[in-house]
């Protein structure tokens, strides 16, 4: 009997596995690889024998057969720029991943080995709002140095499933929503869904709020100082901006729960360094919500630090005005992943194509 999803998330030492029936996650695991078994490889998608071979073998372990699961669904690699969605994998799909279309990343095993492992029982296969999600507005683009665009990069999967949840809850549909997502992790990215399109959001590598680790959008006048001071080589600075910012440079943690612990305690550095993480946070959500023009259903507070009442509540304090605020914490791309099958499976959502242009299944 055909019961089960299984879901797929590669990493880079290890690939993450989960089965669900209906929405229940009824086992999940890390399935860890040596740097031994994967350094003869010379390039990542040649690894997915080896790993399909390992989900297998747990598979087994866990007396789950092949032939109980309904569709297998991996996380979405650097495709071609594309709207969100769940999309099947097929042979063009393929060919993308398998060159590195966009380069190279473990995410891209996992619509690899979805495929092989869907193929044993000539079931379906899926990935869901890849990395490569580019629903922005041509207008979002413009940087203001012709050199360089504004590109599309954030946490779509995360942002795109409690949105999801979120149009649940106050029953209405996602696809006629407008929300504020703010996905707090160790990057922050905030993001404007226009009836369910990311039309905008930050880079989290480089724009908007600091984080944890990273600095978010810097002066840039200072900035071009620092890298042309013999201080420092580029990749010193890489780090400095991706690694070393944030919480981490100032409080040398990147620990949401020590710097908390150090403000109970009467540190009041850390209390500075804190809320201004929080309002800038702030800002950057108000800075969304125009793209939007105000017209706004919902704001959605989400990622790890989402589990920070502290946190939270400060930012609720200071964007409450705008619309309710919704928390949910954590990010969860397994439960994600499934949810967009069951989307598919369930009749609320059409699965697309993915070929030279994406098409979507009527």
């Amino acid at each position: 009997m055909k019961k089960y999803i299984l879901a797929i998330n590669p990493g880079s030492t290890s690939t993450k596995v989960a089965i669900f029936k209906g929405n229940e996650n009824v086992i999940q695991k890390n399935l860890s690889h040596s740097p031994e078994e994967l350094e003869k490889f010379e390039k990542i998608t040649e690894q997915y024998e080896l790993r399909k071979e390992i989900i297998l073998a747990w598979l087994s372990e866990n007396e789950i057969k092949t032939e109980e699961l309904i569709a297998v669904v991996g996380r979405g690699g650097l495709l071609r720029p594309m709207p969100g969605g769940t999309y099947e994998v097929t042979e063009a799909m393929l060919k993308d991943l398998n060159i590195g279309i966009q380069g190279e990343h473990a995410s891209n095993l996992g619509g690899i080995l979805a495929k092989a492992i869907a193929d044993l029982e000539n079931i379906s296969s899926y990935i869901v709002d890849p990395v490569a999600v580019d629903e922005f507005e041509e207008i979002a683009r413009i940087s203001g140095l012709p050199e360089i665009e504004r590109r599309s990069l954030g946490h779509a999967l995360n942002i795109k499933a409690v949105g999801h949840r979120v149009a649940s809850q106050l029953d209405k549909k996602f696809h006629e929503m407008n929300l504020v997502v703010a996905h707090l992790g160790g990057g922050i990215s905030v993001a404007p869904v226009k009836q369910g399109r990311l039309v905008d959001y930050n880079n989290a590598n480089e724009m908007g709020p600091f984080s944890p680790e990273r600095t978010g959008g810097l002066p840039i006048g200072d900035l071009a100082k620092l890298c042309f001071s013999g201080k420092y080589t580029f990749k010193e600075i890489k780090t400095k901006l991706r690694g070393k910012g944030g919480l981490t440079g100032y409080l040398e943690s990147n620990d949401a729960r020590d710097v908390e612990k150090m403000i109970e305690n009467g540190d009041e550095k850390a209390k500075l360094i804190y809320d201004a993480m929080g309002y800038q946070i702030a800002k950057e959500i108000g800075a969304m919500a125009t793209v939007l023009e105000g017209k706004i259903d919902a704001i959605v507070l989400t990622g790890g630090l989402a589990y920070s009442d502290r946190l939270t509540g400060q930012i609720k304090e200071a964007i409450g005005f705008m619309a309710p605020v919704y928390v949910h914490p954590g990010e969860d791309e397994m439960t994600a992943l499934n949810e967009g099958v069951l989307r598919v499976i369930e009749g609320k959502e059409a699965y697309k194509i993915y070929e030279n242009e994406v098409k979507v299944n009527d």
